[in-house]
């Protein structure tokens, strides 16, 4: 990978908050920059389901019928790519979402905020998404 990079922070529990979190990491790999995405909070119910509880889920399908990168079409991408997931441990005590709840087709690891920033490398930007 090269240079720079990107570091996403999805914290709410909607879904152009999730597809645009998806966006971003996706095509930072495909572009070959690396990519994090940590999910917290409400964040991290776009990694339950198919398909995720996530508000205005509706929004999928006219997005698929549009010819815009669908949830599951970019979330497939961004594993494939090689995006690291992280999701947060406090968030997942905070609102009792038992990990194994979440989708086993997502490879991500259980941390913290000090493991974002470490994954955060120099040159890498960091973003919430709110």
């Amino acid at each position: 990978m090269s240079q720079g990079g990107l570091s996403v922070i999805l914290r709410k529990c909607d879904y152009e908050s999730a597809h645009y979190a998806l966006a971003l990491v996706s095509a930072a790999v495909a572009v070959n920059k690396p990519a994090v995405l940590f999910l917290t909070m409400g964040g991290i119910r776009a990694l339950m389901g198919p398909p995720p509880p996530v508000d205005d889920w509706g929004r999928d399908a006219l997005n698929k019928q549009r010819g815009v990168g669908d949830f599951e079409t970019l979330l497939q991408a961004s594993v494939e790519l090689g995006v690291r997931f992280i999701v947060c441990e406090m968030g997942l005590r905070s609102l009792a979402i038992d990990r194994t709840k979440l989708r086993a087709d997502v490879p991500f690891t259980a941390a913290g905020i000090v493991t974002l920033l470490e994954e955060t490398k120099p040159g890498m930007h960091l973003l919430e998404i709110s």
